[in-house]
């Protein structure tokens, strides 16, 4: 199969590519830094450039079959500061995309959404696909935004799109610090012997999912040849202050931990039911947190 990773040089974008080209896919990364060496960089194709250079998009999309969507310009805690810039570069070029797609009779899409912030606020233990979409910040909202307008041209143009409701993924190739998760800031501020801000009292509780789990589902979703929404997580929920005493006890280390304020934006819990994905995508997280962070950390180490 012929596959077009957009951002395909991030966390989760090198991570897919990486499991794409050992099962044997020919890939193509469009991403708008170059290429990333890799021992199969050979192998690859690279395109490089903006998401809104919409003839750029085009000769990308040339002779696919199959498109994984992973370009966000925006995380979720300072996505508020500027939503229309999130708008323009995360919703209107993906609007842009689609476009694209349906002039050439292309359909098969596999977008990377958000599980931890497209919910928003939550009483129940396990948060199912079926649950309301209240999202508190632009992130969220332009995600929820983004996931409606595959399901209008699933509808109108026949379109079979794949929603991957993502928790809070780790592993290797995060950005180290406060960029993206508290997993690997918290290993990070380990190994710099760092103290590290928490917002609030460290009592939120969120999934957390290893790369290699996150990757087995986009697969999985290729290769299923369905279409819908999935929420992609551990199925286990856990506190940051529980998060921080595993990585204390993983990395045999003591971490000085400095408590903020609390930010409105963080809901108090957020654990993703993975029920349908396991039934639909026969996808099961292989991974626990232990072993997970072990993994993450011993990469950080030799990195």
């Amino acid at each position: 199969m012929k596959v077009l990773v957009l951002g395909g040089n991030g966390f989760i974008g090198s991570n897919l590519v990486d499991q794409l080209v050992a099962a044997g896919h020919r890939v193509r990364v469009y991403d708008r830094s170059p290429p990333k060496l890799s021992e199969h960089h050979l192998k690859l194709e690279y395109q490089c450039g903006n998401f809104n250079d919409i003839t750029s998009i085009s000769q990308a999309l040339h002779d696919i079959d199959i498109v994984f969507h992973l370009i966000s310009s925006s995380i979720h805690s300072s996505s508020n500061l500027s939503p229309a810039n999130d708008v323009r570069d995360n919703l209107v070029n993906t609007i842009g995309l689609l476009e694209c797609m349906k002039k050439i009779g292309m359909s098969r899409i596999v977008y990377i959404s958000s599980g931890g912030t497209i919910y928003g606020e939550s009483s129940e233990d396990l948060i199912n696909e079926d649950h309301s979409l209240n999202p508190n910040c632009s992130y969220g909202i332009v995600k929820l935004a983004v996931e409606k307008y595959l399901m209008m041209y699933g509808r109108l143009y026949g379109f079979k799109p794949v929603i991957l409701r993502v928790s809070n993924p780790y592993g290797p190739r995060q950005s180290k610090v406060g960029v993206q998760g508290l997993i690997g800031t918290l290993l990070s501020k380990v190994i710099a012997k760092e103290p590290v801000e928490i917002w609030g009292d460290g009592l939120v509780v969120r999934d957390y999912i290893y790369i290699s789990d996150v990757v087995d589902a986009c697969m999985r979703a290729m290769d299923s040849g369905l279409t819908g929404v999935f929420n992609i997580g551990s199925g286990v929920g856990y506190s940051i202050n529980e998060v921080i005493k595993i990585v204390e006890e993983v990395t045999q280390s003591k971490l000085e931990v400095k408590y903020s304020k609390h930010r409105d934006l963080d809901v108090k819990k957020v654990v993703l039911d993975i029920s349908k994905a396991n039934k639909e995508l026969d996808w099961t997280p292989a991974i626990d947190i232990k072993e997970g962070l072990k993994k993450h950390y011993d990469w950080l180490l030799s990195s």
